[in-house]
């Protein structure tokens, strides 16, 4: 058998490394959010972050302290897509209804964080915009989950 020299052992590290990053980069449900803080806010879009692994939805919340700036985590680019969501029905401006989970910190300094787990638009339509499998609560929103008996 042949021993590894240290050009290949340092390749090999970095591939090591390198994976173990990424698998490490994704997180579950319970690791950030708090399944026994369920939100449901209504606010205008400001911005929508299309990025791996996680899309990110920012929505503005008018409340009798002023403005809050909610950043709601949704399933991957590619889910909202399959799932009917576009760059073109998300879009800043439109009044949206999210249901999901508060970050465990419920800190909103300097704003908000939770995982979302659907969006109802102003035409009534309502998507799922969670990631499946996470461990998040079994609320009835992902239409990929198992029905209990």
């Amino acid at each position: 058998m042949k021993t590894l020299n240290k050009k290949n052992f340092f390749i090999f590290l970095l591939l090591v490394g390198f994976n173990s990053s990424i698998l490490n980069s994704h997180h579950a449900f319970t690791a950030e959010f708090d399944a026994n803080a369920p939100i449901n806010i209504t606010g205008k879009v400001v911005k929508v972050e299309w990025i791996n692994p996680h899309a990110w939805v920012h929505v503005e919340v008018e409340g009798k302290d002023g403005k809050t700036v909610w950043m709601v985590e949704g399933g991957t680019p590619n889910t909202l897509i399959r799932n009917g969501v576009t760059k073109k029905s998300l879009v800043p401006g439109t009044v949206i209804v999210v249901r999901g989970y508060q970050s465990k910190g419920r800190l909103c300094l300097p704003r908000c964080i939770a995982n979302g787990r659907d969006v109802t638009f102003p035409d009534g339509r309502k998507v799922f915009i969670g990631s499946s499998g996470t461990g998040a609560p079994r609320d009835g929103s992902d239409p990929r989950e198992r029905k209990r008996n």
